[in-house]
């Protein structure tokens, strides 16, 4: 399954990049998602890694993610390393008319237990994609606070 969705943000580039790649902000802004951390030592970069817990289908998941791509300000990809879902994302950044435009790529192949049932993961997933970055959207927009946000004033966003 591939596809592609783009949405504009008004707050300034460099802040929406800090905050969508600090994989800590996840939890507030994707659908399913309980907790995200990095778990590699030093900057995040090419070759990061991080863990993602979260529920998908009314399954529990756990996913290790390596970062395939990382331009600051600009380029930040991802894959998944292990995990039921063969996941690879691609959030490409720039200034389109006074916001930040978010172009994402993604494209998965679900593993069992999610074979039996693709018409409806499929459908899932372009919905909470789309809802993902809406919730960024309203997330990033809905506050003045300089970015990335303490976790005491998003936690009334979710």
């Amino acid at each position: 399954m591939k596809f592609e969705l783009t949405i504009n943000i008004y707050r300034p580039l460099a802040q929406v990049f800090a905050f969508v790649t600090l994989p800590e902000n996840d939890f507030y802004w994707q659908y399913g998602t309980l907790v995200s951390e990095k778990i590699s030592k030093g900057e995040m970069g090419e070759g990061t890694l991080f863990r993602t817990v979260g529920h998908f289908m009314g399954r529990r998941l756990e996913i290790i993610h390596g970062v395939t791509e990382f331009q600051s300000n600009q380029r930040y990809g991802f894959k998944s390393q292990s995990g039921p879902i063969d996941l690879q994302t691609l959030y490409t950044f720039e200034v389109m008319k006074g916001s930040t435009r978010i172009s994402l790529s993604t494209q998965l192949i679900l593993g069992e237990p999610f074979k039996s049932n693709l018409f409806a993961a499929e459908k899932t997933v372009k919905k909470e994609y789309k809802e993902n970055l809406a919730l960024l959207k309203d997330v990033l927009e809905s506050t003045r606070a300089e970015l990335p946000l303490p976790r005491t004033l998003l936690v009334s966003k979710r």
